[in-house]
């Protein structure tokens, strides 16, 4: 009654103005949801900030304009920093809250295993959720301690490994070659074989383990080629295209691609850095490769394409050549990935707020982010209950050896 008297009398004066306006000012900062986002500026990474920041202003922009995305009020503030893929990424958060003594309400990103560790902790410890399109190493896997507010809105590597998991379960096999290359700094590769390697090693399959640095002079993959034919018949590969077809080559000249063997390539991240999975380059061995290709199946992404998609990756195309960037694809995985992890993230917080929680409760937040599944840019995105996405894989095999078609 006192308080309710109080304020009425200083309704009208300069303190209540003041109050007010103070009022208001909590109100809207209740309502700003200030987000990180902490990629490369380098854009030798396919998840450069050039490349991924057109992806999610063009989900927040489509939040907003729907006005059935975020509570009534709310918007986000989005604030980039460098990552540099290493501890960049750790010291720009932590500079971010001594400056500004405040904490984001969002972490987008890191990709980079290296950099993603250091910041999935403290996002833990300050109870910030994290969401990411990378981060796909078996480690990140395991989300009961310090890795417990990262959501991978990407499928990580393990489930790559499950999938092939199936494959040898079909086919009753038990025993393989990982053959990668671990020459980029992400060691992708490396970590993408990983996870085979731990689904694998579960289900006690035998595996011969060879890796080589496909940006050394000193490669030769006859030498490499040969060292498979001590080992098992069923080789599962990772490398840049134009290394997995030369690999094939050099298989075709030994004579390893007359049914003994089968290849498997892993085609990362839906993008032409790492091939399309074709044999064809327009040059002499062109009629070789064709050949050799009848004998190698190609384990990538499924990408479900809708009419939006297609809106999508043109603005997405524009703003990067804007930039001055121009290559084969303009959206890969972690374009998509980023995009569809501000929608999950706007889906998790209404769910929040209908409990009467805020913002601030990060892990009420990650827990309304698992066991859930919406639509995403390129079709349904399902995130199990461990946070981790479920992949849509395809594997595509030559399906007439005369033309050198290739289908899922």
């Amino acid at each position: 009654c006192c308080v309710l008297a109080a304020r009425a009398a200083l309704g009208g004066g300069p303190a209540g103005a003041e109050a007010a306006a103070e009022e208001e000012k909590l109100i809207r900062e209740e309502k700003l949801i200030r987000v990180l986002v902490l990629l490369p500026q380098d854009d030798a990474y396919l998840f450069s900030l050039g490349r991924v920041r057109p992806a999610i202003e063009y989900a927040v922009r489509s939040l907003r304009e729907s006005g059935a995305g975020l509570p009534p009020g709310y918007a986000f503030q989005l604030t980039y920093e460098d990552s540099a893929c290493g501890n960049r990424a750790l010291f720009s958060l932590v500079d971010m809250v001594a400056l500004q003594r405040r904490r984001p309400d969002l972490l987008l990103g890191p990709v980079c295993e290296y950099a993603a560790a250091p910041v999935a902790r403290l996002a833990a410890h300050w109870d910030v959720p994290m969401l990411s399109a990378g981060a796909l190493a078996a480690g990140f896997g395991a989300k009961g301690g310090e890795y417990s507010h990262l959501t991978r809105v990407a499928p990580a590597y393990a489930k790559m490994g499950e999938m092939l998991l199936a494959l040898f379960r079909h086919h009753q096999w038990s025993r393989a070659t990982l053959l990668y290359s671990d020459s980029n700094p992400e060691r992708s590769c490396y970590f993408a074989m990983e996870g085979v390697h731990v689904v694998f090693q579960e289900e006690a399959f035998h595996m011969a383990v060879h890796s080589f640095d496909e940006s050394s002079r000193h490669l030769d993959l006859d030498d490499v080629v040969r060292a498979l034919q001590t080992g098992e018949r069923v080789v599962i590969m990772c490398a840049s295209g134009d290394t997995i077809r030369n690999i094939m080559l050099a298989a075709h000249r030994q004579g390893m691609t007359n049914g003994d063997y089968a290849f498997f390539n892993i085609e990362l991240f839906n993008s032409s850095s790492y091939g399309n999975g074709s044999w064809r380059r327009g040059d002499k061995h062109d009629l070789e490769a064709k050949k050799a290709y009848s004998y190698l199946q190609t384990v990538t992404l499924l990408r479900t394409v809708k009419p939006e998609f297609e809106k999508f990756s043109l603005e997405v195309k524009s703003s990067v050549q804007k930039q001055g960037l121009h290559e084969d694809d303009y959206v890969n995985m972690f374009v998509e990935g980023f995009h569809d992890a501000i929608l999950l993230y706007a889906l998790a917080l209404q769910e929040v707020l209908k409990f009467g929680f805020s913002k601030k409760d990060g892990e009420k937040i990650v827990q309304q982010t698992r066991n859930r599944t919406y639509e995403g840019i390129a079709g349904q995105v399902s995130i199990d209950a461990n946070g981790d996405r479920y992949g849509d894989f395809s594997v595509i095999g030559m399906t007439d050896p005369e033309a050198g078609t290739q289908e899922v």
